[in-house]
């Protein structure tokens, strides 16, 4: 795949918010040593597009498993 693109990504994602959240966790992910699902020598953000675009990320099994808000706990109230 010479480029990857939204459209490209679309046809695998629910929506282009699903999408954002998905790419953007998974290249936070590859940046703090994830081993890449695909072969790219592209930056972390296109690298987690391509692993969308190629169908190696399933978007009902990976993206209600991060915890995209930081709980709360007792001790902020100090």
């Amino acid at each position: 795949m010479a480029r990857v693109t939204i459209e490209d990504c679309l046809d695998h994602s629910p929506s282009r918010f699903a999408l954002a959240m998905l790419a953007g966790r998974r290249a936070y992910d590859l940046v703090h040593g994830s081993r890449p699902l695909v072969r790219s020598d592209n930056k972390e953000v296109v690298v987690a597009l391509r692993e969308v675009a190629a169908a190696k990320l399933d978007f009902d099994k990976e993206l209600p498993s991060y915890n995209l808000r930081p709980s709360l706990t007792a001790e902020s109230d100090e």
